[in-house]
C-alpha cells in the first residue's frame, strides 16, 4: 500500500475528488481515507510518482509517505 499526506483534503467531496484521480490512473485502485489525518492509503499497481501527479492535477497537493 502506497500512502499519502494531503494537507488540503477536508471533507468527503475532497475524498470523491481524489479517489476519482487515482482511479483515473488505475480503474482497479483501493483508496482508504483518514480525513483526521489527512492521508490516504492506495493500493495499486501505479507508480505512487503517477499517482502523486493525478491527486496534483486534481488540485491537492501532496507528499508520499514512506
Amino acid at each position: 500500500m502506497q500512502h499519502f499526506d494531503i494537507p488540503d483534503m477536508t471533507c468527503g467531496h475532497c475524498v470523491m475528488t481524489i479517489t476519482q484521480a487515482v482511479q483515473s490512473v488505475d480503474a482497479a485502485a483501493q483508496v482508504q481515507a483518514d480525513l483526521a489525518t489527512h492521508s490516504i492509503g492506495v493500493t495499486s499497481t501505479a507508480s505512487a510518482a503517477s499517482l502523486s501527479a493525478a491527486i496534483a492535477a486534481a488540485g491537492y497537493a501532496n507528499t508520499t509517505r514512506a
